[in-house]
Parts: structure tokens; sequence; C-alpha cells
């Protein structure tokens, strides 16, 4: 039987079945698990992108625009302050250690036995005396035919005691003309002691005299005082009209030094010039007495400059030549002491023994002579300062 047009076709016969089969378990599938990574700071991550670009404003243009300047964190004054002190502690420690070497190379060059004549100490914590002296000793090659260089006997041009230490400033000069008992040469000038035994004979004659104990002795480098001066910048005075003119002035080979009436910057060889003059043309008055005093101006100057911001800056090569201006029996700690006490300590005030009068010597020459009262006083004055 055909079947007609628009019918359908009947459903396929329906197999027999046998017995049914139990049904198989169904295998699940495998999984693979993903762990992220733990966020990094300042790392985007695919989530991170994912929400900027749902969050991303369709107006704005896409596409990397331009950067924007990475603001910076405000100045820190703490932290300047610290890398500031640091670098000051740096310079300082520096220049410790090059004033320590140049200490050590200069050690041993003071004349004679001393060291059984002083007293010792250490002048940064402790008050102490100590006995400047200054050769009349020209420099070689500059020294007028006949007059004593560095290295052969000479007379101390200039003796000064300095009280520093434990809060102590004092100075006290004594004229190198002044007559003395030298042990074991009798009675003569004050000044000849260093010729006849060096700076030991020179401290021996200076603890009778006085009656006071000497805790070190700084003999003065002429040769190498100006280029201490020089690298401090030169220092600053005041003075009356000078006309000096050292070793026969500049005309004969020596110097000359011509200053004005009022202060003046001066570099280390004016400096020497003013220190040693004797005869100024300006005042023909002016004797050891006013040298004396200039010399203290001279010092004081020095240390003045020495504590300033100038030369700080210049410290380094401050601190390399000041050991090479002097001889002393100190080593290069207790010579650091003595700067710094006399770095910390006021100026004090200037004394000089002053004469009562003259005295004629053995070998004819003559001599000046101070009163028992007078030294009695101005001892007493330099101890308590």
């Amino acid at each position: 039987m055909t079947q007609s047009a628009g019918t359908r076709a009947p459903y396929p016969p329906r197999m027999a079945s046998g017995p049914r089969q139990p049904r198989q378990p169904e295998e699940r599938p495998t999984y693979t698990k993903y762990r992220s990574r733990p966020k990094l700071p300042g790392r985007p991550q695919a989530g991170d992108a994912l929400e900027a670009l749902r969050r991303r404003d369709p107006r704005k243009p896409s596409g990397p625009g331009p950067r924007k300047a990475r603001s910076r964190s405000p100045i820190d004054g703490r932290r300047v302050a610290k890398w500031l002190a640091l670098g000051l502690a740096g310079w300082i420690a520096l220049s410790a250690v090059i004033f320590l070497i140049s200490a050590q190379i200069q050690s041993g060059k003071l004349s004679g036995d001393v060291d059984r004549h002083l007293a010792g100490g250490f002048p940064l914590t402790s008050k102490n005396t100590i006995l400047v002296l200054g050769s009349d000793a020209r420099v070689e090659g500059q020294a007028e035919p006949g007059a004593q260089t560095i290295g052969s006997p000479s007379r101390s041009d200039s003796i000064m005691l300095i009280r520093t230490g434990g809060g102590a400033a004092a100075r006290l000069s004594i004229p190198r003309d002044t007559v003395v008992d030298v042990p074991g040469h009798g009675r003569s000038k004050i000044n000849a002691a260093y010729a006849l035994g060096g700076a030991a004979l020179a401290v021996r004659t200076v603890k009778e005299y006085l009656g006071i104990d000497i805790n070190h002795v700084i003999e003065v480098d002429f040769a190498n005082f100006p280029e201490l001066i020089d690298a401090m910048g030169g220092i600053d005075v005041k003075t009356g009209c000078v006309r000096s003119e050292i070793n026969g002035g500049r005309r004969n080979g020596g110097k000359t030094l011509r200053l004005k009436r009022g202060e003046h910057h001066i570099d280390g060889e004016q400096a020497l010039i003013l220190a040693r003059t004797r005869k100024n043309l300006c005042n023909p008055s002016e004797d050891d007495l006013t040298r004396a005093r200039r010399q203290q101006e001279i010092l004081a100057a020095i240390k003045d400059r020495a504590i300033s911001p100038w030369t700080f800056v210049r410290l380094p090569w401050v601190s390399w030549n000041a050991p090479k201006a002097v001889r002393s029996d100190m080593s290069g700690p207790s010579l650091m002491g003595l700067v710094g006490s006399l770095g910390a300590s006021g100026t004090g005030k200037t004394q000089i023994l002053k004469p009562s009068g003259g005295e004629t010597l053995p070998d004819g020459g003559s001599g000046l002579v101070v009163s028992a009262d007078e030294k009695r006083r101005e001892v007493r004055r330099f101890l308590a300062g």
C-alpha cells in the first residue's frame, strides 16, 4: 500500500529487547587547578587589567597617553642634616689623621735633652705652661753676611709662656735682654741660654728665674712659619705705622715691610717680618717690649684665624703645615690637644715683664733688670689666668 502525500511515516518497528543490561557508571572529567601567583607590589595582574578595561571611559581615547611626571617626595630636613653631619665628621677626621702624620714626621727634632726638665701633662684636660722659643737664626739663603742660620747656635729671639688647658688662658713674655742667672754660666741675658745649651738650658733657666714648672716647650721654625699662615689664608692684624727692614731690607737681599696705621690682612712672610721687627723706622722709640707685645698680637690673630670658617674649609692643609711650623717635645696627640685647648680657651690678657733698670754684665755688655716684686706679681697673674 502506497503512502499518500501528506501522511507521516510510521515509527520504525520496535526491536525486541532482551534482558536489560546494567548501566555503566559515567567517567568524571578531569580538572586542572591553577593557582594565581601572589600579587607583587607595583606589578599589574590580569584581574587588574580586566578591571581597568571595565572602568575605562569609552569617551577617552585608547592607547598610550602622555606620561605623568613622577611626583618627588619633599626634602627631609633630618636626612639632609644627617648627611651634612657625616660630611663634617669625615672632614675633621681626615684633617686629624693628616695632623698626626705630619707631627710624627716632625717628632724628635727638638734640640737638647729637654724632657728631664719638663713636667709633662696633657694640655687639653689640665692646666699646662708652654714655653715658646723663637730663635734669631736666619733662614738659609735669606741671611745677611755673617748672620747665624738655622741649625747653628743662636739666641732666642722671643721668649713667651702660654698658660692653657683646664679653662686657663694667659700669656707672659720675657724681654730677650733680661739679665738672669744662667745655670752653669753665671749672669747673662736670658736669650743666651738657648745659644749655650739649646732648649734644655732655656727651659731650666726660665724655670729657675720665675720659680714655676714648665710642662712643654715649643721652638718656632721660622723656615716653615710663613707656610702655616699662608695655609690659613693669612691673618688680620691692627698696627700702627710700620716700616721694617730685616736682613738689610729688600735692596740688600733681605725683607722689607711697610704698613700704614690701621687694620691689615697679611700673608705668612709679612707676619714673620712683623714678628721679628726690632727697629721700626716709623717709630724709632719702639723697643723689645713693643716687639713682645706685637708677637702676642700675632699669636692672637693666628688663633682667631684658626677657629674661623675660612680655616675649616682649608683644614687639611692647615693640619699638614701646623706641625711643620714648630719643633716640640710633644707627640702628635699631645700637640693636637694643645691646639684644641688654645681654640677652646679665651685669648687671655697680654702680660710682659717690665724692666725697672739696667745692669752691666761681666763681658762689658748691658741688659735689663726686672724687680722681684714685678716678677712675683706677673707670675701670680699668669698662673691664675
